[in-house]
Formats: structure tokens, sequence, C-alpha cells
């Protein structure tokens, strides 16, 4: 068998990788959804500029036929 202290020595240090490496997903994960939500403002923000374009142009012209009917 192997020494009982190593093995505990070896168990801590991959502890303390995972830790790290959990930190890091979730710093990741709270960045990404700063951007996500970053990203749905501008889109909600679009979307209410081009309502606002079809709602402006809307009677403007009536549809009529090209020209080679």
């Amino acid at each position: 068998m192997s020494d009982p202290v190593a093995r505990i020595d070896a168990l801590e240090m991959r502890v303390a990788y995972q830790d790290q490496t959990i930190e890091d997903l979730n710093q990741t994960i709270i960045a990404q959804w700063k951007q996500i939500d970053a990203l749905k403002r501008q889109l909600n923000e679009l979307l209410d500029r081009v309502q606002e374009v079809e709602d402006n142009a809307g009677g403007s012209a009536p549809d009529r036929p090209p020209p080679h009917y």
C-alpha cells in the first residue's frame, strides 16, 4: 500500500486545482451573462427602432403594382 500521508497530499492538491478551475469557470459564466444581458438590451433597442421606422413609414406609400403591368 502507498503512504497515507502522500495520498492525502495528492488529494489536497487535486482539490486545490479543482477549486481554482471552478472559480475560473464561475468567472467565465459571470462574464458571459453580462455580455448576454448587454446584447439583449441592444437587441431590444434595435427592435424598438425598427418598429418606430415601420410605424413612421406605414401609410406614406400605397402598394401599387410595378410599372411594367
